[in-house]
């Protein structure tokens, strides 16, 4: 009975570890969604996404705006050229920076892929807080485990 006392004890650690590392997940992923969220507000990250009031600028602050907003850039970027190799093919055949179309094409994709970032990093943000509340869900299972098995084995002792 000695084992069952040992084995509840241990299962209730277990419990509280993946309790504390759920809750630490849980609060990373927040703390990294607003950092990119605000980070995009300091930087006015603004596109008119909404194809019913194109003139109204949308506010970029979720997966879903960033990648829209980063599917009507690509759009708009091709164009300019449908790829980077044919955009160097229609000049001299390297970038021209003095070029305002090799200009505006560049800034273009440097802008899209910003915005595809903000998209990977807030679905990186969701699997994180979804993995802790697993975690935290899984360690009060644990930790309730362990008690009623601690006071199972005190009862028969």
């Amino acid at each position: 009975m000695k084992f069952n006392r040992y084995l509840s004890i241990a299962i209730v650690l277990l419990g509280v570890v993946a309790l504390a590392l759920g809750v630490v997940f849980v609060t990373e992923g927040i703390m990294k969604n607003n950092l990119i969220v605000t980070r995009m507000e300091v930087e006015k990250v603004t596109l008119a996404v909404d194809p019913d009031n194109p003139g109204t600028a949308t506010q970029i602050n979720n997966a879903a705006d960033a990648q829209r907003a980063a599917d009507l850039i690509a759009t708009h970027r091709r164009g300019i050229a449908p790829t980077y190799q044919d955009l160097l093919n229609m000049g001299t055949g390297r970038f021209d920076p003095t070029n305002p179309t090799d200009l505006t094409y560049a800034q273009a994709m440097n802008l899209e892929n910003y915005l595809y970032m903000a998209v990977t990093a807030f679905g990186l943000i969701q699997v994180t807080e979804a993995a802790g509340l697993f975690m935290v869900i899984t360690g009060l299972a644990l930790c309730g485990g362990g008690l009623v098995l601690f006071r199972m084995s005190r009862a028969s002792a």
